[in-house]
């Protein structure tokens, strides 16, 4: 399971069943969990958490120091990944800045080619972020949430639930979950109509979701008042009570 020429520390902790492939680098701190695939020269390093099933295309860089200036030697920065994720080829995950934290990815997402996420960043789960998509540091992106090619997201910004970028786009500010952003400004075009019907969300759900596109965007109301609004119309939707809460958190302001 483990190539000749793959280089591993002796302190790291990898499952029995693991597969490393040629020229592999695992460092001391590294541990890997059952199932995980990693195809050929691929360098994981720091203080790094693999969950099961993972697998690791050639060149992905994962756990090594941040970018950030910011950065002491010494501190004791983690990087968390979940279970069934797919990373491709020379994408890269960086661990924290601070001491003690964590960036962290969850589960079930696809982070393709030339991907970066960037220290403390936080994802959910079923993400895909498309070639060259990048995170900087302390991004959250929420479950199901889609990056297109290329895309750029400034750090502290959040993208929400379901929400899709389109390719290129630059984002300034946080996204709202269920949402379509696209261009350069960005701009908030509509709701995510597909994305949510293939997840199974009910018809009339979604034709509330766009009533309430509309509030937040379209009504030319401050934040606060939309989301007032929202409350008093739809408590009756979890969906739109939880785009309601995120409105609420918008601390860089809201791409609209």
């Amino acid at each position: 399971m483990i190539h000749p020429t793959a280089v591993i520390s002796p302190g790291a902790q990898i499952a029995p069943d693991v597969e490393i492939g040629p020229y592999c680098v695992i460092g001391e701190n590294v541990r890997i969990g059952a199932g995980c695939v990693l195809k050929s020269h691929v360098v994981i390093d720091g203080l790094t958490t693999i969950g099961e099933r993972n697998t690791f295309f050639p060149m992905a860089a994962i756990g090594q120091k941040t970018q950030d200036l910011k950065y002491k030697e010494g501190n004791k920065c983690y990087l968390e990944i979940g279970n069934d994720n797919v990373v491709r080829e020379f994408a890269t995950i960086h661990c924290a800045t601070q001491d003690g934290s964590k960036t962290i990815v969850g589960n079930h997402n696809l982070i393709m080619a030339y991907c970066h996420i960037a220290h403390e960043c936080i994802l959910g789960d079923n993400i895909i972020m498309s070639n060259a998509a990048t995170l900087a540091g302390h991004v959250q992106v929420g479950d199901y949430a889609v990056l297109s090619g290329m895309a750029g997201v400034h750090q502290f910004c959040r993208i929400g639930k379901m929400a899709m970028i389109g390719g290129c786009t630059k984002v300034t500010m946080d996204v709202a979950p269920f949402t379509l952003v696209d261009g350069v400004p960005p701009r908030c075009a509509t709701i995510n109509r597909v994305r949510m019907s293939r997840l199974g969300i009910p018809d009339e759900t979604i034709q509330k979701m766009n009533q309430a596109y509309k509030i937040i965007f379209r009504q030319e109301l401050k934040l606060k008042e939309a989301v007032e609004k929202l409350k008093q119309e739809y408590q009756d939707v979890p969906e739109i009570m939880e785009l309601a809460d995120f409105l609420t958190k918008c601390e860089r302001g809201l791409t609209r």
